[in-house]
């Protein structure tokens, strides 16, 4: 006799076998689809309307695939590849989409033919091992001291982008800011972080070309009293606190019973005196500005202005910081440990000045500064913030240059010569892994036909020409010039990669594809919403012995 069985009805859908890596193939070659024609200078842009019902025009693919509101699981974790993408190396966003796409799409008619998505992946790992292989034989090793190599490099990593037209202004200042941040750690290690120590600061008004990098700190404060506080020192002198120069309040309430009227009095002068021996411990060390993380009383302000003190107050705590690594000041947590190695001296100029409606606050002209603001000036919001997305980009690339100093041919020949040089391998492989790695191989061309089909060129013609040159993984560094579709040596041309990008696309999308062929069932335990008036969902229900037989339990 058999057991009563519980069948779940609609809180448990099953997909399986081979047609979920379908639905998996197609959701995430719709995704490629979507940004396919941002790829390259002369790429379309897209106009996205977010959540809050504001525009966004940009050809950025992270900016683009952030936007989008998709429900396939397999289409969310593409999204989630430019999201990786961009956060670790800040270029080759679409690339990497674009690759993965079309990595999924060859490997299709090996589903079709019943091959084991397994042997599948552990062709694309080897032909990925490969094309690593393949980079570090045709990098070029450069010089980062040399301002002209780097700025070309720069240049033409977004060329790409929207503010390509503005040429060297948006690679200038990329350059200029990541080689002030730069810290040397020893052993030929770098480290630059763009994140923290590098602030841009937008202002709508001016021209794009009144952008610059500033040797220094801007921050959107004035002096807490603008009248009798001075707003231009040259060579300050900086204290910075994390700490309030008020008297402090209780924690919780407090009752005081005073029982005559004279120790009311002695309770105000002991607050004067509190706030009068913190003036007095910054007093000493004769300082220009002190600036604060918290609040700054009226009393406090009073006696700072009696010695000539300009003050800031209610500072974020990581512009702070910047200022910190910028004039040599140390952030202090109490008044009473200060110290003369405390105070910050390295900086040339404290000004305040207008900038449209709101003042900011200038600490420039700093003699070794650890951390900058780059200053953007525009027509529109929309522009300014286009055009920051550029320079993160932008950023991303010089920090990735400074890090490890090797450049790849760009505009396909990368790919190209890695396509071809696979092709070549394949013949030498034995067994059924032979065919997926063949079909990695041809993959990688979709970079460079993308960039004919953008460029708006004869794809065919311009495709049969670029293998040709390649056939025997000669000529790596011609490829396709993005603006006029011609094929070109890239060096001639000044159209390179960094090697770190190019590492990462290749790994990001060959991993990511393994991982999304690999897939053969999605159970989704999300239970369907009723329409308002419908009836309730049934229970599951207990089957007795002659139902069981005549159901299927989970349905294809």
């Amino acid at each position: 006799m058999h057991a009563p069985v519980l069948v779940l009805k609609d809180s448990l859908k099953r997909e399986s076998g081979g047609k979920v890596q379908h639905a998996n193939i197609q959701a995430s070659k719709a995704v490629a689809d979507i940004i396919r024609t941002t790829l390259g200078p002369r790429s379309m842009l897209k106009m996205l309307l977010d959540a809050v019902g504001g525009i966004v025009v940009t050809n950025d693919g992270n900016a683009i695939l952030r936007e989008l509101d998709i429900a396939h699981p397999a289409a969310k974790s593409m999204i989630e590849l430019s999201r990786t993408q961009d956060e670790e190396v800040g270029d080759g966003t679409t690339s990497v989409i674009v690759l993965a796409g079309e990595m999924l799409h060859v490997a299709e008619a090996f589903i079709d033919k019943n091959y084991h998505p397994t042997v599948i992946c552990r062709a694309y790992n080897k032909a990925l091992e490969d094309a690593i292989a393949v980079l570090d034989q045709i990098a070029m090793t450069i010089d980062v001291k040399d301002r002209g190599t780097m700025l070309g490099l720069v240049k033409s990593c977004i060329g790409t982008k929207f503010t390509s037209q503005f040429g060297d202004l948006i690679a200038d200042l990329a350059i200029d800011a990541t080689t002030t941040i730069g810290v040397d750690l020893g052993q030929g290690l770098r480290e630059v972080d763009i994140k923290k120590y590098i602030k841009v600061e937008k202002v709508p008004g001016g021209q794009l070309e009144d952008s610059k990098v500033l040797k220094g700190v801007m921050i959107n404060k004035d002096v807490v009293a603008p009248g009798k506080m001075r707003r231009k020192i040259v060579n300050p002198r900086i204290i910075l606190l994390d700490c309030p120069l008020e008297y402090k309040k209780g924690e919780n309430q407090t009752n005081a019973e005073l029982v005559r009227e004279e120790d009311w009095e002695v309770l105000l002068k002991m607050e004067e005196e509190y706030v009068k021996n913190l003036c007095d411990q910054i007093v000493m060390f004769k300082p220009d500005l002190v600036i604060t993380e918290k609040g700054l009383s009226d009393l406090a302000c009073h006696y700072l202005c009696k010695h000539g003190i300009s003050a800031i107050r209610r500072l974020r705590k990581t512009d702070n910081n910047r200022i910190a690594k910028a004039c040599g000041a140390v952030i202090v947590n109490r008044p009473d440990e200060l110290q003369e190695s405390d105070v910050g001296t390295g900086a040339g100029l404290f000004e305040v000045k207008k900038i449209g409606d709101e003042f900011f606050g200038f600490i420039v002209d700093c003699k070794d500064p650890k951390a900058c603001t780059v200053l953007l000036r525009g027509a529109s919001k929309d522009l300014l913030n286009e055009v920051e997305r550029n320079l993160q980009d932008a950023m991303s690339v010089a920090r990735n240059i400074l890090k490890n100093p090797k450049l790849l041919p760009g505009g396909g020949a990368t790919e190209l010569t890695v396509s071809a040089t696979l092709k070549q391998k394949s013949s030498s492989i034995e067994g059924i892994e032979k065919w997926p790695y063949e079909a990695a191989a041809i993959a990688f061309e979709a970079i460079p036909r993308t960039l004919a089909q953008n460029c708006g060129v004869n794809v065919i013609r311009t495709m049969t020409v670029l293998q040709g040159k390649h056939a025997n993984g000669e000529n790596a560094w011609i490829g396709i010039d993005g603006n006029t579709g011609a094929v070109t040596d890239m060096k001639e041309r000044k159209i390179w990669d960094a090697y770190n990008v190019k590492a990462q696309t290749f790994k990001t999308a060959i991993e990511a594809s393994c991982m999304l062929l690999r897939i053969d069932d999605i159970v989704s335990g999300i239970k369907k919403k009723q329409a308002p008036g419908s009836q309730a969902p049934s229970k599951p229900k207990i089957e007795t012995e002659a139902d069981a037989d005549n159901e299927q339990i989970l349905p294809d």
